[in-house]
């Protein structure tokens, strides 16, 4: 069988569904980290971030900053660890094919055959390949910046002190962003289980999946606090 005949296998609302699912993940992500007048929470902690690294010049000691960092990276190993986990179960049902398909077959009480099954779950492991990568990058970014912190002197007169401060805040939000990154990938590969029901409930996944996303950026709680004090500090500079 070749490439042609295995596409075939697909109907045409499968690939509508798959666009849709990588369209809304790009979508998000692109929204997410190029808001403008109405800023993500994800861009909002951004100053916060360059502020930690204010203050941290002055701190003595910097025990608050070296912990606050260290939990930053826990955060990203554990990410990561459990990635590869999922990413090695996934490659364990491709490698399982023929349970893999009578159990998805008993799912949808359809009899595709196991190559269709197999794109399915390939699927799922790619998100959780790109989160894996976005966490270990994420989790080395913040290893530079712990060095970076480090050599950034105490002084806040030494010409050093704030050039230094203001590269440690750029390789944490660089590594921030990247952790981010990870997560949406992880959301949108549980949006990708979907699939096994089916096309219509995949667009479906990936429409909730997407509208999820956008909540916590853009309309949720956590927001509403942070544009509180956001507004706080752009009357106290004016």
């Amino acid at each position: 069988m070749d490439w042609s005949d295995r596409l075939g296998l697909f109907a045409p609302l499968d690939f509508a569904a798959l666009a849709a699912l990588l369209g809304l993940w790009l979508l998000i992500g692109w929204l997410i980290e190029h808001s403008g007048r109405r800023p993500s929470v994800s861009r909002l902690v951004t100053q916060y971030r360059r502020d930690w690294m204010v203050q941290m010049v002055t701190r003595q000691p910097r025990i608050f900053d070296a912990q606050t960092l260290a939990t930053l990276r826990q955060g990203t190993t554990f990410f990561a660890s459990a990635t590869m986990i999922a990413i090695g179960g996934a490659l364990a049902m491709i490698g399982n094919a023929d349970r893999l398909t009578g159990l998805a077959n008993a799912l949808t009480l359809e009899s595709d055959p196991p190559f269709v099954w197999e794109v399915k779950v390939l699927t799922i492991t790619g998100f959780l390949t790109n989160a894996f990568l976005k966490f270990v990058w994420s989790h080395r970014l913040f290893g530079y910046c712990a060095v970076l912190m480090a050599a950034t002197p105490n002084d806040p007169e030494d010409p050093d002190a704030q050039s230094r401060a203001g590269q440690a805040a750029d390789l944490n939000i660089f590594a921030a962003r990247s952790f981010n990154q990870g997560l949406r990938s992880i959301y949108f590969a549980l949006g990708t289980t979907a699939w096994m029901l089916g096309s219509e409930a995949l667009i479906a996944a990936a429409a909730l999946t997407f509208a999820v996303l956008w909540r916590r950026e853009f309309a949720s709680q956590s927001r509403k606090v942070l544009m509180e004090s956001h507004a706080h500090r752009s009357d106290t500079s004016s």
